[in-house]
């Protein structure tokens, strides 16, 4: 459709999802985050799909809620009550999900970006958690953002608003890496995604997010039946005999 802000596309396993609002520089509209969140949902439930990429059209990855729309309205219209949504689909997907930035990214922005499992950026892309600087607070996005995040960069760059670079965000664990190659490196990380198989993938991101126990010896029983169950499964059992045979596991896309 022309009038679509959320485009979707599935080639070879590999399902892109671009944001197209370069207009308001795809802030995060009432019909962005619907087609966003449907869009989301597609990719999560289509089988056919192994790995998730989200990016944009135009300079801008994403500057975060529409103000436009956050302009005049109650605590209870405001658009970020919808946001949730979105975050939890990214955070919570079972497939991966690869975040490509061509450039800049601000508030809910970033936190669509730490949702993501990986995230790569242009070296000029820039950041800021801009909420303090317009009498806001970062609230919901502090539920992505600060488990990537150095606690004394959290303090500073929410507190101050300050922006900063890829270099840095990928220092203090916003991003995976910072590079020129862009479309290479997000090559590079699909593909080894997709070598992996998907319900295992599945569950270890579901592991990487529980709490963890107080000691080792806590949780060995858990794991324990875990990783036996999945030696034991039909996706386990296959991946045996590929490395025993010298081949790819029937999951892995074909080239």
């Amino acid at each position: 459709m022309a009038d679509e802000l959320v485009h979707y596309d599935v080639v070879g396993g590999t399902a892109t999802i671009t944001l197209d609002s370069p207009h308001n520089r795809n802030a995060l509209s009432a019909q962005l985050r619907r087609e966003l969140s449907s869009a989301l949902a597609g990719a999560a439930s289509d089988d056919a799909v192994r790995v998730i990429v989200l990016t944009h059209t135009g300079p801008v990855f994403c500057a975060g809620m529409d103000l436009k729309e956050a302009r005049g309205a109650g605590a209870g219209d405001q658009g970020v009550n919808e946001f949730p949504k979105i975050l939890e689909q990214l955070w919570t997907s079972p497939k991966p999900v690869v975040a490509r930035l061509a450039g800049p990214a601000r508030a809910g922005g970033i936190g669509m970006v730490a949702a993501c499992d990986i995230a790569v950026a242009v070296p000029e892309a820039t950041f800021a958690f801009s909420e303090v600087r317009i009498g806001v607070v970062p609230a919901v996005i502090s539920l992505t953002v600060l488990p990537r995040l150095n606690p004394r960069a959290a303090h500073e760059l929410f507190l101050t608003g300050d922006t900063f670079d890829a270099r840095r965000a990928v220092e203090i664990g916003l991003l995976n890496s910072a590079t020129s190659d862009l479309d290479a490196e997000v090559t590079r990380f699909v593909k080894a995604l997709a070598a992996g198989g998907p319900k295992a993938l599945a569950e270890t991101k579901a592991l990487l997010s529980r709490p963890r126990p107080a000691t080792p010896s806590d949780g060995f029983e858990e794991m324990l039946g875990l990783s036996a169950k999945f030696f034991a499964s039909e996706e386990g059992q296959e991946g045996i005999l590929a490395f025993a045979q010298k081949r790819k596991p029937n999951w892995v896309p074909q080239d």
